[in-house]
């Protein structure tokens, strides 16, 4: 464990191996608890690494097992433990509280709304413990009854877990734009909820998406689409391959089309995280940016016309 300061204003955690990104986006303020696990002396606010934000976390001294149990039952009912260290004390307190369903979601079955706290042995006498974090989810991480059937590559968990963090996704009736999409995953997803799909992308779609009845391909490059070509549509999806200021460029243009109420775009980083890229992302208005679990190294870009939760 490192050495964790004396105030604590907020706790992020992040996926092993990105904690560098989050340290940057966080600033000079941040600190190393442990891995994956940064905290803030400044209070918590939204940031596109952290997989799950510790919002008001307090620093209890407790003298047994049995008080901190106690401690934690009088802040909330619902708790998961993180364990670096001490583990056997730390699932002595997790088996003394009340279970929490980790019940793989059924796509697209809301994610929970009951609040669910988070907490950890600094020392044996030292609990470190949130009532209420950013995520409804064990970890920040959702975990999905998976299709390994019918869906051409597993991309499709990114769009699923994009749409359970937003609480919304398209509806029968709706309109689709795909761009980039090849072979065919984010269609599936989309097609399979109702919606219109067009898909666009050089390549061809594995022929089993192709023919679904609600999906149109169209084979030309996803960068020389014409807004005016395709009219009014209710999501733009795209996992495309491509350098992040090519996709700013084509973002761009989607949104002074005013054609598009609801984007859900990847930002793919190659080599170095490119901190610039990210910021201008981050900075458009109506959007949130966001490290999916499903992530990799790449972040994913949410905007709507609508009202967008404050942590996704």
């Amino acid at each position: 464990m490192t050495q964790h300061p004396q105030h604590i204003g907020a706790i992020y955690s992040v996926v092993p191996g990105f904690e560098a990104e989050l340290a940057y986006e966080l600033g000079a303020d941040s600190a190393l608890l442990a891995e994956g696990l940064l905290a803030t002396q400044a209070p918590a606010r939204p940031v596109a690494w952290a997989q799950n934000i510790w919002l008001k976390p307090e620093i209890i001294p407790i003298a047994s097992i049995g008080q901190a149990v106690k401690e934690l039952k009088a802040r909330g009912r619902n708790w998961a433990s993180l364990s670096y260290h001490l583990h056997r004390r730390t699932r002595l307190i997790q088996d003394q509280l009340p279970k929490v369903s980790a019940k793989p979601l059924v796509f697209p079955t809301p994610a929970p709304t009951a609040p669910l706290g988070v907490f950890m042995l600094l020392e044996a006498g030292t609990l470190l413990a949130s009532a209420r974090t950013s995520s409804p989810f064990v970890g920040g991480e959702p975990r999905f009854v998976e299709n390994r059937e019918a869906p051409p590559n597993r991309a499709y968990l990114k769009l699923w877990e994009a749409l359970t963090r937003l609480r919304r996704h398209p509806q029968p009736g709706e309109t689709c734009l795909d761009l980039g999409a090849s072979p065919g995953g984010w269609t599936w997803v989309l097609a399979g909820l109702g919606a219109q799909v067009v898909a666009i992308d050089k390549a061809p779609l594995d022929p089993k998406i192709a023919a679904l009845p609600n999906v149109i391909c169209r084979q030309e490059s996803a960068f020389a689409l014409d807004p005016a070509s395709i009219g009014s549509i209710d999501w733009l999806c795209s996992d495309v391959i491509c350098y992040p200021d090519k996709l700013f460029e084509m973002v761009e243009r989607w949104r002074a089309s005013r054609l598009v109420k609801n984007f859900v775009i990847t930002v793919k980083l190659q080599g170095e995280t490119d901190h610039a890229a990210v910021a201008r992302f981050a900075a458009l208005p109506d959007s949130r940016l966001v490290h999916l679990h499903h992530n990799k190294h790449e972040l994913t870009w949410v905007s709507s016309q609508e009202a967008l939760p404050e942590y996704l």
